[in-house]
């Protein structure tokens, strides 16, 4: 490789990824695909994780053109050779923390990195989100990408509006699980929550317990937490709060204001922007 010619770029396991030219047919998790796409990368194919099904997730996939990037599935339809159907010259996943491919078979992940160069972000709770976006950030310059104009303007726009909100309004964080019990979060365990309650945000913590990232509490615990906001995640396997019935969260559903939260948020300026403002509506709506 000459130097003219050559890409190179050391991930968050600290290894380094090399390619005779720049990529250009990246396949990505969605959560990575979404977010590179916001500075202008257009993956060639995404995957998702257990928790997807045989689309897409909506919720994950941001403003992707989805008619022209290839789904190539979740959970056990991801086979090397599936993965490798379009001919991907990079591929970019996540990690929480440890390593390993997030979505992925330990052993496809090998067979994977056999065949092609791959480059892991780290996307776990010992980060902070600005720190992921910026590694995303760079990744997307090496690949020739770009930020959005204005983008940067827009999310300190919306973290002001954050920090002027009047009063305290509570805000909860929650997974609806079904129509007996929610997963709460425990906010000091998710990056984009911790970035709330830096900006003068009242996170709600679910009672101590079981659960590093979660509290599994029953409706009832979960409207005693009294929500002036609830962040509600809209991903494919969680069940639309507004189809939970139970009769102890209906104090709670008529009181509270409701805003769409993605777990496995895009860490563009734009996406993380576009949040913090709808987050912003909620909490000025409950103290105003």
């Amino acid at each position: 490789m000459t130097e003219q010619s050559a890409w190179s770029f050391a991930d968050d396991r600290g290894r380094l990824a090399v390619a005779g030219r720049r990529p250009a047919r990246v396949l990505a998790y969605v959560q990575a695909g979404a977010t590179l796409w916001d500075y202008g990368i257009r993956p060639e194919g995404i995957f998702g994780s257990g928790h997807d099904g045989a689309e897409p997730d909506r919720a994950k996939t941001g403003t992707l053109p989805l008619d022209s990037v290839d789904y190539r599935g979740a959970g056990d339809d991801l086979d090397v050779d599936t993965l490798l159907r379009g001919r991907p010259d990079l591929v970019v996943a996540v990690s929480y923390g440890h390593g390993q491919l997030y979505g992925l078979d330990p052993d496809t992940a090998k067979h994977l990195e056999e065949s092609v160069p791959v480059v892991v972000i780290d996307v776990g709770q010992a980060r902070t989100l600005d720190r992921v976006a910026e590694r995303f950030a760079e990744l997307a310059r090496s690949l020739g990408g770009a930020p959005v104009a204005g983008a940067a303007e827009e999310l300190d726009a919306a973290r002001e509006r954050l920090r002027a909100a009047p009063g305290e309004p509570r805000v909860l964080a929650l997974s609806p699980a079904g129509q007996a019990e929610a997963y709460a979060a425990r906010p000091q365990m998710w990056p984009e929550l911790r970035v709330l309650a830096e900006l003068g945000i009242t996170m709600v913590s679910p009672p101590a317990g079981a659960g590093v990232n979660w509290a599994t509490v029953d409706w009832r615990t979960a409207a005693a937490l009294e929500p002036d906001v609830v962040l509600t995640d809209v991903r494919y396997h969680a069940i639309p709060l507004d189809e939970v019935a139970a009769p102890a969260w209906e104090p709670a559903r008529r009181h509270a204001r409701t805003v769409p939260w993605n777990p496995e948020p895009l860490c563009s300026p734009q996406a993380h922007a576009r949040f913090l403002a709808l987050v912003a509506d909620a909490v000025e709506g409950a103290g105003g």
